[in-house]
């Protein structure tokens, strides 16, 4: 029993590790989010309109990725280490919340790097922003639901 403990201690460590970077991630994605919206008229002939933007696209899609690919696999795994059935459906419903927010990310990403008209670049990264929004608040409940949740569970006495 106190080596499940450990093990499931060690394994906590590392999620935590992984949302923490991804929250920092998230907080540089929206610094570059807030560089772009200061800017009231794009102009493509200005080099650093377009270096902002790329920046951004970067930063967009990479912190992406990391949550499909690292953050919700590990948050799902954590899910099923724990035999938190209730958890697992509810991270289920919010990664299909998710789903449309990753596929505008991506439109708006390939749309950018194709073009050097930025006349409807406010207006998308409006659309952006707002998705990006209801984005966060479901990961953020899904942290909840399937890694914040089981900390009373590591925190019990081990019974030996």
């Amino acid at each position: 029993m106190l080596k499940n403990l450990d093990t499931l201690k060690q394994h906590w460590g590392g999620v935590s590790d992984i949302v923490d970077r991804w929250l920092d991630e998230r907080r540089e994605l929206l610094v570059k989010y807030c560089d772009l919206v200061e800017i009231h008229t794009f102009d493509s002939a200005n080099s650093t309109h377009g270096e902002k933007l790329q920046r951004f696209c970067e930063v967009l899609v990479d912190y992406v990725s990391v949550g499909h690919f690292e953050v919700y696999e590990e948050l799902v795994r954590e899910g099923k280490i724990f035999s938190d059935s209730q958890g697992l459906k509810v991270g289920a419903d919010l990664m299909d919340k998710i789903q449309p927010s990753t596929e505008m990310v991506l439109d708006f990403n390939d749309k950018y790097l194709a073009t050097d008209d930025l006349d409807s670049l406010a207006e998308d990264l409006s659309a952006v922003g707002e998705a990006l929004e209801l984005r966060f608040e479901s990961e953020d409940k899904m942290i909840e639901v399937l890694h914040s949740a089981h900390l009373a569970q590591l925190q019990q006495p081990a019974s030996v």
